[in-house]
This record gives C-alpha cells, sequence and structure tokens, in this order.
C-alpha cells in the first residue's frame, strides 16, 4: 500500500487506493457495515486471484532454499 501511496502521492484526492477509500468510508459511514464490508471483500478479489494462481511458484521459491542437495 505504500508503495501506490507513493505513486498516487502527485495526483491529489483524484485517485486514492481502494485501503484507504474504504478507510475513509469507515469515518463517514460508521453504520453501513454492509458496504463496507462489500468493499473489503471486493478489494481482495485480485490479490486472492492472484495468489491462487501463482501458488505452485511461490511454494515453489519459499521451499527452493530448505532442501539440501
Amino acid at each position: 500500500m505504500l508503495v501506490s501511496l507513493v505513486f498516487l502521492s502527485g495526483a491529489g484526492q483524484k485517485l486514492q487506493v481502494v485501503t484507504v477509500r474504504l478507510m475513509n468510508m469507515a469515518g463517514t459511514r460508521g453504520t453501513d457495515w454492509h458496504l463496507l464490508t462489500a468493499g473489503a471483500f471486493v478489494s481482495m478479489i485480485l490479490p486472492l486471484a492472484v495468489f491462487l494462481s501463482l501458488q505452485e511458484f511461490f511454494v515453489r521459491g519459499l521451499l527452493a532454499g530448505s532442501v539440501k542437495g
């Protein structure tokens, strides 16, 4: 999130990261939890899809240094 905030810092308030937007919504819409949970679920879909599609390479990279021989 920090890297994306650095890249978007020059754009001002027009462009924001999804998680920052959700945090701002939590302050303004404190009682609308159904909107906040729906937004959090939608923001998790892309990273979860990337992880599940590349899980084999992730595990292979973690185990590469653990086996001797």
